[in-house]
């Protein structure tokens, strides 16, 4: 970050996080992500490229979108004065993450259960891509609250912590990074065109999503579960695919005492409590560690750029 968008971070974020709890996500096809995923969708389809060049195609086509995408938080970062970019950093950033949004989502899924099976059926299938014509009622309330456990880190910290590194750029960065993986990184015909993508967002999502684990185990330990929370961690982390996402559910599940399934392909927790009873815990968890990270990223922010301004950058 230039040394101006450095002193004006901190504010920015807390701006940030501000204007998302009150306006959350408008539901518009011209939300930033919203173009960006209709962008993707154009180029991501793998029908339109021979299949000896899909994997060179999905590189070509993910730097010119993650490019693309960062313009205007780059321009903003390096040439707004420090009144304009005050004003348009706290918007560039709440375009990068999803608090309010992914709560509204998972909760939506409890909400549609009061209505019938099928409805909660229907609203889960949203959020997940698992089959979800044959779920009962528990396998429905995991994959609500699987994604909001997952999305922690992936529609919150992992933004606000390329924030807090690399500025809006980074922030852009992450978002773009990982809405290309949700659409393309499947292990079916959009594997080959997807495979960087899903490994980028493996790699940007390293750090973020230990730092969510570090702030959940800080939390459960406040909560007096800290010993449960590690073992199911420990124990049952590695059993979701992938090596960012399974320890954060775990941390989860055995945090608050409960239990996340997929049928056929993994279980995590040990399920001493239903969902219906964790449910409240799971969402005060988000909360949690949302508001630690963004005290941890404002503090880290301000130190630096008293130490910028200190020596005269």
């Amino acid at each position: 970050m230039v040394p101006s968008a450095i002193t004006l971070a901190a504010p920015a974020l807390c701006a940030a996080l501000v204007l998302d709890r009150i306006m959350g996500d408008p539901h518009s096809r011209y939300h930033p992500v919203a173009l960006l995923g209709s962008f993707i969708a154009f180029w991501g389809k793998p029908g339109c490229y021979p299949a000896s060049i899909q994997r060179v195609a999905g590189v070509l086509f993910w730097v010119m979108t993650v490019f693309l995408f960062c313009i205007p938080f780059i321009l903003i970062s390096l040439y707004a004065p420090w009144y304009l970019y005050l004003l348009f950093a706290p918007v560039l950033l709440k375009f990068c993450f999803a608090w309010r949004s992914l709560e509204e989502h998972s909760l939506a899924v409890v909400s549609a259960l009061k209505e019938g099976m099928e409805k909660g059926r229907k609203k889960v299938s949203l959020l997940v891509s698992r089959d979800t014509a044959a779920l009962d009622r528990d396998h429905i309330l995991s994959a609500g609250y699987e994604s909001m456990t997952e999305n922690l880190n992936d529609s919150i910290i992992a933004p606000l912590f390329w924030f807090t590194i690399l500025g809006l750029p980074g922030a852009a960065a992450c978002r773009a990074i990982n809405t290309m993986d949700a659409m393309l990184g499947y292990k079916d015909e959009r594997e080959r065109l997807g495979w960087f993508a899903a490994r980028m967002d493996d790699i940007m999502n390293f750090i973020p999503a230990r730092v969510t684990v570090l702030l959940l185990l800080v939390w459960f330990a406040v909560k007096g579960t800290l010993p449960k929370a590690w073992q199911v961690m420990q124990r049952d982390g590695h059993l979701r695919p992938g090596f960012n996402g399974g320890i954060i559910m775990g941390a989860m599940a055995g945090g608050t005492g409960t239990r996340f399934e997929k049928p056929g392909i993994y279980t995590i927790g040990d399920g001493d409590r239903t969902l219906d009873e964790a449910g409240a815990d799971i969402l005060s968890a988000v909360r949690a560690v949302t508001v630690m990270y963004a005290a941890l990223a404002c503090c880290t922010l301000f130190l630096w750029a008293v130490v910028i301004n200190s020596i005269g950058i």
